[in-house]
């Protein structure tokens, strides 16, 4: 469905995506990374948004730099942003892409997608009165009314609570039962480890990670320990435990053998001065993956307002 050979984008001096190599295929496939790491500069380029700076990018066939109506005609994008007009009513948002498509029997296809979406009896108010997560469900109606064998999904749950995540989700689900690709980026790694068939993790416009969920996880082989405790850690000499980091007063470490290692930890952290509030040991989370894989530190990354714009907007 998707090569990507040597992709590379740069803007300026800043290399935003350094020289990718990745392969998708009938598949729901999840692309992670913190802030800035490359993955909406990816999706643009691979929606024929943007163009690479080198290397190659094919979907079902069709080159985006060379074939890119094709491409086109293949593949529907759901941005981060709002791709709504809210004067309008749902019914009308979902009518307006079917005519620039050029849809036949434009009615019936409308009313379809908008019964998928389970929109059919607020397809006729306007768009400003409903909530976050119908309006996403009415942007992926509109990606759906020309039938797209791809569809690229740009942070398709930010911004929204809980219910309105799962919602969006079972019907991302069914869409992929169907026979469409998805292509999406999320912050969300627990989305990640249930929906997706593929993860791959970028950092500093590389791929450092691909496989699946449960490979990525078992690939660290190794019990992860936290512990919440008060004071200055002042690191750990223990051969067969590694830190791999902490925040909120909550230190992570890495073990071969959590339970057998938690008292030697303990004792250790204790002899520093600090005071232990609580211990868990537990196996591997996509979340520990990211982290012992990825680099930047998210704090350390530029405030994105784009996104902070979408999640108020997701909310009103």
């Amino acid at each position: 469905m998707i090569e990507i050979n040597n992709l590379t984008k740069y803007f300026g001096d800043l290399c935003a995506v350094d020289h990718v190599d990745l392969h998708v295929k009938s598949e729901v496939f999840g692309l992670l990374g913190p802030n800035g790491a490359g993955k909406s500069t990816i999706v643009r380029i691979l929606a024929t948004l943007q163009r690479p700076t080198s290397g190659t990018a094919r979907i079902c066939g069709y080159d985006v730099v060379r074939e890119p109506k094709k491409a086109r005609s293949v593949i529907s994008y759901v941005p981060q942003e709002m791709a709504l007009d809210i004067k309008l009513t749902g019914r009308e948002n979902v009518l307006l892409y079917a005519k620039l498509y050029g849809i036949p029997d434009r009615a019936r296809k409308v009313n379809e997608v908008l019964e998928v979406m389970e929109l059919s009896e607020r397809s006729g108010d306007l768009v400003r009165t409903y909530s976050g997560g119908m309006r996403r469900r009415l942007e992926l109606a509109q990606a759906l009314v020309h039938e797209p064998e791809v569809l690229f999904l740009d942070e398709p749950t930010l911004g929204l609570d809980v219910a309105a995540r799962r919602k969006i989700w079972r019907h991302i689900s069914s869409l992929r039962e169907h026979g469409i690709s998805i292509f999406m980026t999320t912050h969300y790694m627990e989305e990640a480890d249930e929906y997706c068939d593929t993860v791959a993790i970028i950092d500093h416009g590389k791929i450092v990670a691909l496989n699946t969920p449960e490979s990525l996880k078992g690939s660290l082989k190794k019990d992860v320990i936290t512990i919440n405790a008060t004071g200055t850690f002042g690191g750990l000499a223990l051969d067969y435990v590694t830190f791999s980091g902490g925040d909120n007063g909550e230190l992570r470490f890495l073990a071969d053998h959590g339970e057998s290692a938690l008292p030697a930890i303990s004792q250790a952290l204790l002899r520093q001065g600090m005071t232990i509030q609580s211990m868990m040991v537990r196996k591997p989370t996509l979340d520990d993956v990211f982290m012992d894989r990825v680099t930047t530190n998210e704090e350390d990354s530029a405030f994105d307002a784009y996104k902070f714009r979408t999640m108020l907007r997701r909310r009103r």
